[in-house]
């Protein structure tokens, strides 16, 4: 990996990423996937004396997560700062100052879920520290992409040609964004299923298939990408019920034997269970739920390392051979 580095210093979306940029954070991933995660070790210190701070507005818990213990392993003073603590909500501070004040403490990286898309990106635009969108409103989530296309790449081998059908609630969901954005670049077939009144007519320009019968979207199907009825965003009020939504949305196993033989079920968390999944296609051998949440990790390992030390040959910080 010497000499190469993303060719922006911000992750705020999947479409300023080139595949180039994608096949390198690819690649770093594998590297912390293969040879450090499994070590054993908790830390390594290729980001010491770096800080980052996590800046959520909107609960989480992989996301941040996966930050807080990806940055801590890489050595790095990691912040966590919620909307709940911050003076942007207690004392009324507008964002152009909160983007100010980051700016004059002189973090390294910044992490940053907010309710408004866009956010990151006019952060981005006004500060020296890396930026990283960990989602913004029901835009984007670009770091879900970066990993669930790892995830399809390590499980199918490869995402080009393949067919993969997008499940559910698809006009709340910033991770339907970013992930159908990725999966063109790599130049996937992607199908998405919804009832009319989640599927927004925006997604036509992607040149993606739609139906309003999942049992004929599934058909075949390489990768079945359920997504979370997302109640919080008044989803609810786009269905009749969330029974009715079962019947004809959820993932089950007489579903999912209609999809190819292979096929690999992903879910972005938390799951609404017989909503969004069945019990019994959740324990089945062809969910990569789980997975995911690993390879979450990995690829926040690898961004954090190369957008704070973007021009450094990783494999020789790191001592790790890169095989794989």
């Amino acid at each position: 990996m010497a000499g190469r580095y993303l060719s922006s210093k911000d992750v705020t979306g999947i479409d300023p990423l080139s595949r180039t940029d994608i096949e390198l954070i690819m690649d770093c991933t594998r590297v912390f996937k293969l040879e450090f995660i499994p070590s054993g070790e908790k830390k390594l210190p290729l980001l010491q004396g770096r800080s980052i701070i996590n800046f959520f507005f909107e609960p989480s818990t992989r996301t941040r997560t996966s930050f807080e213990l990806a940055g801590k392993a890489l050595g790095a003073d990691t912040i966590n700062i919620s909307a709940d603590s911050s003076s942007m909500n207690k004392k009324n501070e507008t964002l152009n100052d909160t983007a100010r004040t980051l700016n004059a403490m002189h973090a390294d990286c910044i992490t940053l879920r907010h309710s408004s898309a866009g956010t990151p990106m006019m952060i981005a635009r006004m500060i020296k520290a890396a930026v990283i969108n960990a989602g913004d409103g029901m835009h984007e989530h670009p770091t879900q992409a970066l990993l669930d296309l790892y995830t399809i790449i390590e499980k199918r081998g490869r995402a080009e040609g393949l067919d993969v059908v997008i499940v559910g609630d698809i006009l709340h969901s910033r991770v339907a964004g970013s992930l159908i954005r990725i999966l063109r670049k790599f130049n996937a077939n992607i199908r998405l299923a919804a009832p009319p009144t989640m599927l927004p007519a925006y997604v036509e320009r992607f040149g993606v298939k739609t139906y309003h019968d999942f049992d004929e979207a599934i058909a075949g199907a390489d990768v079945v990408y359920a997504l979370r009825v997302q109640l919080e965003r008044s989803a609810a009020a786009f269905i009749p019920t969330l029974r009715e939504y079962s019947k004809r949305f959820c993932v089950n196993m007489a579903r999912l034997r209609q999809a190819a033989e292979d096929a690999i079920v992903m879910h972005p968390g938390p799951i609404n269970r017989e909503v969004d999944l069945s019990s019994e296609v959740m324990e089945s051998r062809q969910s990569v739920v789980e997975e995911q949440v690993t390879n979450g990790l990995a690829v926040r390992l690898a961004l954090l390392s190369l957008l704070i030390r973007p021009r450094e040959d990783l494999a020789k910080q790191t001592r790790l051979t890169g095989r794989g």
